[in-house]
């Protein structure tokens, strides 16, 4: 009686243990890939790639959640006794297995690894050999009842504590959330710092501008600059693009800044800007020498350091981050979401 019983509990125990640890894996990603911004995978990792993929949304529904549905059934009827649960079981993780290793290949071919991922495929690979095991070597045995409790309490908190914790942390800095708030409703918000002479933020901004133009309406542009001082010119040319703002050539004034050659960026070079979009040279020439251009700058670079700032270009759309140089496609996909959200 005793031996059935420690065959019971090792039997549940090993069966509880690859359906918990794919649960707590499932329910992370099935957080990343509904949030906007990521909690638990790196942005640009393996799991960023995989959720950009079609393999990540069959039917319109995150992939994660087929596996979250799958190792819960596993974990149910891990739980049960009779040769029907251990069936079940079985075949539950036959499939969990199948689906785990035709995933892990689709990975390798992509040649990139998610972490995550991996868990929940290998788990089921595990869930699969811990069925065929516990059928064979401890079909009648049955695991005393408080055991039995305490998996089905592991069983439900596995998912329930990444989801809760998932959903509570808070992945947008409070300056960034602020923007947001200030953009009237149905529209995104795009916050951009920004360097003129960096040859990075000039790349993006050739890629983002015609994105923008496309989506006019949609979008409220929020500008910030993030001279750096190994550029020699970066803050002759931050200065007139606030100086243009004022005057409401803002936007012409940085996309003038963006495509100028960076040897043209001088004080004199920005004024010639200036004169170029007709703007009124005399308050221009004002605001330039003006200390509160200068402490709007400082107030625009510590506002980068708030929002954990750490590299450029830094764009920020509505809740998505996206730093370096961006392809068109990654800018054209994040513009798209945020705007598909906003109008749901």
């Amino acid at each position: 009686m005793a031996n059935e019983r420690t065959a019971g509990a090792l039997g549940l125990a090993g069966s509880l243990l690859p359906a918990v640890a794919g649960l707590v894996a499932s329910a992370m990603l099935v957080v990343d890939y509904v949030r906007p911004a990521p909690v638990f995978c790196a942005e640009g990792g393996g799991c960023d790639v995989l959720r950009h993929t079609a393999i990540a949304m069959p039917l319109g529904v995150p992939l994660p959640i087929f596996g979250l549905a799958g190792f819960l059934a596993i974990g149910v009827a891990s739980l049960l006794n009779g040769p029907r649960a251990r069936m079940a079981q079985l075949g539950l993780s036959i499939i969990a297995a199948l689906v785990g290793l035709s995933l892990l290949v689709v990975q390798l071919r992509l040649g990139t690894l998610c972490p995550y991922c991996c868990v929940a495929d290998g788990s089921g690979i595990l869930a699969m050999l811990a069925a065929s095991a516990r059928r064979r070597y401890a079909a009648e045995a049955r695991a005393p009842r408080i055991f039995s409790y305490l998996g089905a309490v592991v069983v439900a908190l596995a998912p329930a504590v990444p989801v809760v914790a998932g959903f509570r942390i808070e992945t947008v800095p409070q300056v960034i959330r602020d923007e947001i708030a200030k953009t009237p409703k149905g529209r995104i918000t795009v916050v951009d710092f920004v360097d003129f002479e960096c040859p990075f933020c000039r790349m993006t901004h050739t890629e983002l501008r015609p994105l923008l133009e496309a989506h006019k309406g949609q979008v409220r542009l929020v500008r910030r600059q993030v001279p750096l001082k190994m550029h020699t010119h970066a803050l002759d040319a931050a200065r007139a693009a606030c100086c243009a703002d004022k005057q409401g050539q803002g936007e012409a004034m940085a996309n003038a800044l963006f495509t100028a050659p960076v040897e043209e960026l001088t004080r004199d070079g920005c004024e010639k800007l200036a004169e170029d979009l007709h703007i009124s040279l005399a308050q221009y020439r004002a605001c330039v020498q003006d200390p509160a251009t200068e402490a709007l700058i400082d107030a625009d670079k510590a506002e980068f350091q708030a929002a954990g700032g750490f590299a450029l270009p830094t764009i920020w759309v509505d809740e998505v981050q996206m730093v370096g140089a961006q392809p068109k496609e990654a800018l054209q996909q994040a513009l798209e979401e945020a705007v598909a959200r906003a109008g749901s």
